[in-house]
């Protein structure tokens, strides 16, 4: 890892800080609950407008289309094209079907 300070003292590294926000995330086929990563100053939307084909999520429950859960993991990344909407769970009302 490389630090450089400007003469202002920012500093500039080659790690970018992120936060994870935990989220519903309904593909072409599923419904995936788990964290999304953003930048610290960041939207969710410019996660999802990230020119990376692939978008991280951890704490992953992936759920069938009677609400059983098909596989748990600590890490997977979701194909940006087959993403069809991603709510971030400070904004949902959730009838306590998927808690």
């Amino acid at each position: 890892m490389s630090i450089e300070f400007n003469d202002k003292g920012k500093y500039f590294t080659d790690i970018i800080s992120k936060v994870a926000v935990p989220a519903m995330i309904q593909t072409t086929t599923h419904l995936i609950e788990g964290y999304i990563h953003i930048r610290l100053d960041g939207r969710v939307k410019d996660e999802l407008d990230s020119s990376q084909p692939f978008m991280a999520v951890t704490d992953a429950k992936v759920f069938g289309a009677n609400g059983e859960v098909l596989y748990k993991t600590d890490f997977m990344t979701v194909s940006r094209l087959q993403i069809i909407w991603v709510i971030p769970h400070d904004d949902q009302s959730t009838s306590g079907e998927h808690e």
